[in-house]
């Protein structure tokens, strides 16, 4: 696919389906923020955009059984059904593909009226890409619908990213509505979408590149961590481009702006600038994180707060 250039690839006027990853905020006192995470859920809502739980941004891999279901029960009860969740199986390195609680955790999902990404886990990556396509097809008999998700090391250390005919293979299991790719690589992601509009219109290829946010012009659609700084102004950034509105491109430079200084090495921090801007724009109470994740120095807030304030003259 590599031989199509990408500008061929782009898509005036067209309209983007956004999926927003949605903080969990933290306390002070290191206890989950409820009252504010409903009050993120339903920001991401009224922006227009579709809710992701129990994803990186929402520290699933910190997170017990209990407690993600907590957190799926709190999206139902704020946003009803076609909220996206993470299905996610805490493995440990070596350890086998486990179908059984990766079923398990998409019907926990499912029974809430949510659509379950397919986390990756030691055990899923630890398979060659024709069995890892296999193994989706396997989900696939327990599941009307799902998204599959591809996830680069930078995220987290058994994250993987495969190769073109894997994704095919992906691709042709119809219950597999669409997969989100979070390897930072426009070429890559260019190369998925070529094979998606020849072989499949209507799938999804769901951008997680947080350093490239302009996917969206080639024809990605979009589950981004970076979203949930302000899902307001994606929204809007989107309905731009919808409306082949020049705009579209002072907005989205801002927005990369963010992204690039948020989702800088290492990565996973980017979680503690989301909570410092979610802060400063006076949407939670606390910046602190979760005690397993890593943070920023406190030198990013006079950044972050520029940002914000140049953020609100596009509202």
């Amino acid at each position: 696919m590599s031989e199509l250039h990408p500008s061929q690839l782009v898509k005036l006027g067209r309209k983007v389906h956004g999926m927003s990853a949605v903080l969990l905020p933290i306390t002070a006192t290191r206890e989950i923020d409820w009252q504010g995470f409903r009050a993120l859920l339903s920001n991401t809502a009224e922006a227009g955009l579709t809710p992701a739980v129990n994803m990186d941004t929402g520290y699933v891999q910190l997170l017990d059984d209990a407690t993600r279901h907590q957190v799926l029960d709190t999206a139902k009860s704020v946003y009803g059904e076609g909220f996206a969740a993470g299905a996610h199986v805490r493995d440990r390195a070596g350890a086998p593909w486990n179908p059984e609680a990766t079923s398990s955790a998409m019907e926990a999902i499912e029974s809430r009226g949510g659509i379950p990404v397919v986390f990756p886990s030691n055990g899923l990556t630890s398979l060659d890409g024709q069995d890892w396509a296999g193994a989706h097809a396997g989900l696939a008999q327990t599941s009307d619908r799902f998204i599959g998700f591809e996830l680069g090391s930078m995220f987290v250390p058994y994250g993987r990213i495969y190769d073109l005919d894997a994704y095919a293979q992906l691709m042709a299991i119809p219950q597999c509505i669409g997969a989100k790719h979070s390897s930072l690589s426009r070429q890559l992601e260019w190369d998925r979408l070529a094979l998606r509009d020849a072989r499949r219109p209507d799938f999804l290829v769901l951008t997680g590149n947080d350093l490239a946010i302009d996917m969206v012009m080639y024809g990605s659609d979009y589950l981004l961590g970076l979203s949930a700084f302000s899902p307001e102004h994606f929204a809007l950034r989107d309905r731009l481009w919808e409306a082949q509105d020049p705009t579209f491109y002072e907005l989205n430079d801002l927005l990369q702006y963010l992204g690039c200084f948020a989702f800088r090495d290492p990565v996973p921090a980017y979680k503690h600038d989301a909570a410092m801007f979610l802060e400063l724009r006076g949407r939670i109470a606390s910046a602190h994180t979760h005690p397993g994740s890593p943070e920023r120095p406190g030198s990013d807030r006079a950044p972050l707060a520029d940002i914000a304030r140049r953020l609100e003259a596009y509202l």
